[in-house]
């Protein structure tokens, strides 16, 4: 690389602010999502692999993750996946349904709990990992005082209705509420998209 900086450039087809996908039937995923016991959700939360500070007193149990931070195309299922993916296999198809990729790929499966008054913190996703598959929510619980921020704007997102975010813009949560906010949040990639030409050089001055 003869010394050059290299420009991590985002993939062109993600969204920079908010990009709605519809309805998504959660039903039997809330119902079960609802029924978790708090010790799980403790158990799971202190073995997660996404610590990070802004994430602040929210809880994850998560289901897939990368196994880099460098390169979304490698992943693993976590423990919880075998038990939990006849559940969260429809929901993923439904959300991203409207791509149309043949070859679509979850690197990044996790519900993520945020208690009442809780937040996280303005970041953006900064890790390489980040800039290629594009980062959907769908809320399982809410209530109307969660505020997200996104491409510059606050949202507000109803239950059972998935949406992709700018998560390489500046963006924070808060639930103002009295009830806890649980969304299912993910990566997806087109396997069949040609891969950024930053990456192969990113790997080998890493490797």
């Amino acid at each position: 690389m003869s010394g050059a900086r290299l420009e991590l450039t985002a993939n062109p087809r993600k969204t920079k602010a908010v990009r709605r996908l519809g309805p998504v039937d959660i039903a039997a995923l809330r119902a079960a999502v609802l029924a978790i016991p708090e010790a799980i959700w403790d158990a799971e939360n202190a073995a997660k692999p996404n610590k990070f500070e802004v994430l602040d007193t929210t809880r994850h149990i998560v289901f897939r993750f990368v196994d880099s931070p460098r390169d979304w195309r490698g992943s693993h299922d976590r423990p919880a996946w075998a038990a939990w993916r006849d559940r969260l296999e429809p929901v993923l198809a439904q959300a991203v349904r409207d791509y149309g990729y043949a070859r679509g790929v979850f690197p990044r499966v996790m519900l993520a709990r945020m208690p009442a008054g809780g937040v996280i913190h303005p970041h953006i996703d900064a890790n390489p990992a980040a800039k290629w598959p594009h980062k959907i929510h769908v809320p399982l619980t809410t209530n109307r005082d969660v505020i997200s921020f996104f491409g510059g704007a606050e949202h507000h997102f109803p239950v059972g209705e998935a949406v992709e975010v700018d998560n390489l813009g500046p963006h924070w949560v808060r639930n103002a509420g009295g009830t806890d906010r649980i969304h299912l949040i993910f990566e997806y990639f087109d396997a069949d998209q040609p891969d950024p030409a930053w990456l192969a050089p990113l790997l080998s001055a890493t490797s």
